[in-house]
């Protein structure tokens, strides 16, 4: 990992981002890319994501969370374009729920693919460079959305103490289940068909 990470002004970013973030939705498939992150609810599986968000609801809380995540990655488009495609500068800190619908979004591949193609935008989102429950109030992140778009929705940017907490309880809830080490292990298991 980089050991000095530079990362433009947030106000600066925060210029760009919104200039994104309006270039994305105003693409052609924005509808589409919106309505496809709303039926991948099927697939979610977040043992610690969005059960981290006081009585998430996939039904409710897709809506208002969809925004959150394109903003997110609006900054992160901007950090990368401007310090050159520093992956490590652009995968800034964002909230662990907040991250779980990136997921949502990076699974619509073609038509984010498509996207980026049009708009020239790149999307940045990596797993092995991010700081997975490390945003908080106050920090770049924050800085840049704040300049960008106002407050944070406070349901979802959960900061990094309480995120914790919410983790440590969400994890003891689930051992009497068999789901240990927050969905990484199950037990028993299933039976093996003879």
């Amino acid at each position: 990992m980089n050991t000095t990470l530079v990362r433009p002004a947030p106000e600066r970013v925060s210029e760009r981002a919104r200039e994104i973030l309006s270039a994305i939705e105003a693409d052609p498939e924005f509808e589409r890319l919106r309505t496809g992150c709303a039926k991948y609810d099927k697939d979610w599986q977040s043992f610690t994501g969005y059960a981290l968000v006081d009585g998430f609801d996939v039904e409710k809380d897709t809506v208002p969370l969809f925004p959150e995540a394109l903003r997110a990655m609006a900054i992160k488009s901007a950090v990368y374009e401007m310090t050159g495609g520093d992956e490590y500068a652009a995968e800034v800190p964002v909230s662990v729920p907040v991250d779980e619908m990136i997921h949502a979004l990076a699974a619509q591949f073609t038509v984010l693919s498509r996207v980026q193609e049009r708009t020239g935008i790149k999307f940045v989102h990596a797993t092995d460079r991010e700081e997975i429950g490390g945003w908080d109030h106050g920090d770049y992140t924050h800085q840049v959305y704040r300049a960008a778009w106002g407050p944070v929705n406070e349901r979802f940017w959960i900061g990094k103490d309480e995120t914790e907490k919410r983790r440590e309880a969400a994890i003891k809830k689930y051992e009497p289940l068999g789901i240990f080490e927050g969905g990484r292990r199950f037990a028993p298991g299933f039976a093996t068909a003879s």
